[in-house]
């Protein structure tokens, strides 16, 4: 795998392009000194995916002409692979990127907003590269709107107010959402409504599973130690129908604090 956190789908096209003006540029290089052409021709790879930066996720013009330039060298170099675009998820509900009182132009200002515009991009940049889509967004934004197993934010929740080790109600989250850590020696609660928690990963994993595989995840006796069997079940399905949907956009209740 070829990555560099935190990083968009144009930094890796800058590198890719480098190697093809000079294999010597060292800028082509990841970290650890591989390159993506000789990846793609090291082995006979069945399946090839990229994704968009999710912060980036909801601008489609952030794909332009950056995914488009390394499927063109996907397919000339892994010619037999299958070329597939991840779809990210929306970052939770609770996340301070919906907490701003004016979103910068452009800035998606809810969850919603977020998963609707990035929804729509990558359905866009997909028929673009004529590749297929793994919906992992569409599923997270399905499990987080089911009115029984989706998480709600508590209503006038004050993060400010919690001493450790207290943590607020996050039951049927699928980002890691608030934590506390170490820095100085001292305890900070930290959130992190960006990334996904063994719930998360187990929701994109099926929907992967299916993608890859062509069978469905429900029944999978796989079920990782800190999931219940019943929400490992809900899970499946729901990625079950997100990968059979192929990737359309799920238009569902707006993810809503609780209210009293």
């Amino acid at each position: 795998m070829l990555s560099i956190g935190g990083s968009p789908l144009e930094l890796h096209a800058k590198k890719a392009m480098a190697y093809e003006a000079d294999p010597a540029d060292e800028l082509a290089q990841y970290k650890n000194g591989d390159i993506l052409q000789e990846a793609l021709q090291s082995e006979r790879w069945d399946f090839v995916t990229i994704q968009q930066l999710s912060i980036k996720s909801h601008n489609i013009e952030t794909y332009r002409p950056y995914a488009q330039q390394l499927a063109d060298i996907i397919r000339r170099d892994a010619p037999q692979a299958k070329l597939l675009v991840h779809q990210t998820w929306a970052y939770r509900s609770d996340d301070p990127r919906f907490s701003r009182t004016k979103p910068a132009i452009g800035e998606p200002a809810t969850q919603q907003a977020m998963y609707e515009g990035l929804s729509q991009a990558y359905r866009t940049i997909v028929d673009e590269l004529s590749a297929n889509r793994i919906p992992v967004g569409d599923a997270f934004w399905a499990a987080d709107n089911h009115p029984k197993y989706g998480y709600r934010a508590p209503a006038d929740f004050d993060a400010k107010s919690l001493k450790y080790p207290e943590l607020t109600d996050q039951t049927h989250s699928l980002h890691v959402g608030y934590r506390w850590r170490t820095s100085d020696g001292k305890k900070q609660l930290k959130m992190d409504g960006h990334h996904a928690n063994s719930a998360g990963e187990y929701l994109g994993a099926c929907v992967w599973f299916e993608c890859l595989y062509g069978e469905s995840p429900i029944g999978n006796e796989f079920v990782p130690d800190k999931i219940d069997t019943e929400y490992a079940t809900h899970l499946q399905t729901i990625a079950h129908q997100a990968a059979q949907q192929g990737g359309d956009v799920i238009h569902g209740i707006a993810n809503s604090p609780n209210t009293p």
